[in-house]
């Protein structure tokens, strides 16, 4: 059960397959798992790597104050303890957040970035969002906030609902307060006046439903030959909610930009 501690918390993480390494970010009120579809479809042809962010999983769960940047060095660290000097960085929400502050802090770093929800500035009132969490258990703010995150109906399907269920279900042991300070870190952090500076190719993906669509569209216009795509029937959280659909969109742009092993295309 492999852990980096380089920037100084213990930050959880999952190898899986061999090759060029793909580096896979999660959302917030997530956990690792919400890659489980990517990691089964892109392991055979990359060394995928989902991180546990601060806050999540089996990664430390710190109360101070910490920003974006400390997140994304955590995910770095990881990267270091890999022996990782360049990779493809995706993420959902405010993983997509430190997958683009990786692009622009780190071009040397990024092969290309996938963006879902593609956000460049984050929730525009956070104290809204983290007002709801019980400081004892926040599973229960969690679930509501994640019901919000698909389509309307998909948390009410056997599907949706075991989907949703695997992230509440050690709730007890997750800090309300790192969570909130997560929200506040994306919340507080704009990124929207250097997205021209990013040089790496860029896919931003959004759901039909996604509450951060508008915000997607206008990531992918400020950064040249940025790609988007918008999944049908889908919310914030597409990646499990279609994941053919969404596999195919980024196998599509990795294929088109030369980093994807060509035995994957056998299966688009």
């Amino acid at each position: 059960m492999p852990y980096s501690t380089r920037n100084g918390l213990k930050i959880h993480y999952e190898v899986h397959g061999e090759g060029a390494p793909l580096v896979l970010i999660h959302a917030n009120p997530f956990d690792r798992r919400l890659w489980l579809y990517q990691i089964a479809r892109f392991s055979p042809f990359f060394r995928v790597i989902a991180v546990d962010l601060r806050g999540y999983g089996l990664s430390d769960k710190p109360e101070t104050p910490f920003n974006l940047r400390d997140m994304m060095d955590d995910v770095l660290g990881v990267c270091h303890d890999q022996g990782i000097g360049e990779a493809i960085f995706a993420g959902v929400s405010v993983g997509s957040g430190i997958a683009l502050l990786t692009a622009l802090d780190h071009p040397e770093r990024t092969k290309a970035i996938v963006l879902v929800g593609g956000s460049s500035s984050g929730p525009r009132d956070p104290e809204a969002i983290v007002a709801g969490f019980d400081p004892q258990d926040p599973g229960a703010h969690m679930m509501t906030l994640m019901r919000g995150y698909v389509a309307p109906g998909f948390a009410d399907t056997p599907h949706g609902k075991w989907l949703l269920d695997l992230f509440v279900e050690n709730s007890a042991h997750l800090s309300s307060k790192c969570i909130a300070q997560i929200f506040r870190t994306r919340g507080n952090f704009d990124m929207t006046s250097r997205l021209s500076d990013v040089k790496a190719p860029t896919l931003v993906i959004n759901g039909e439903y996604d509450e951060s669509l508008e915000a997607g569209r206008l990531t992918a216009s400020r950064i040249a030959n940025a790609r988007h795509v918008v999944l049908a029937n889908t919310g914030h959280a597409c990646c499990i909610e279609d994941p053919p659909a969404f596999d195919a969109a980024m196998i599509g742009f990795l294929a088109d930009h030369r980093l994807i092993p060509d035995g994957a295309l056998k299966h688009r």
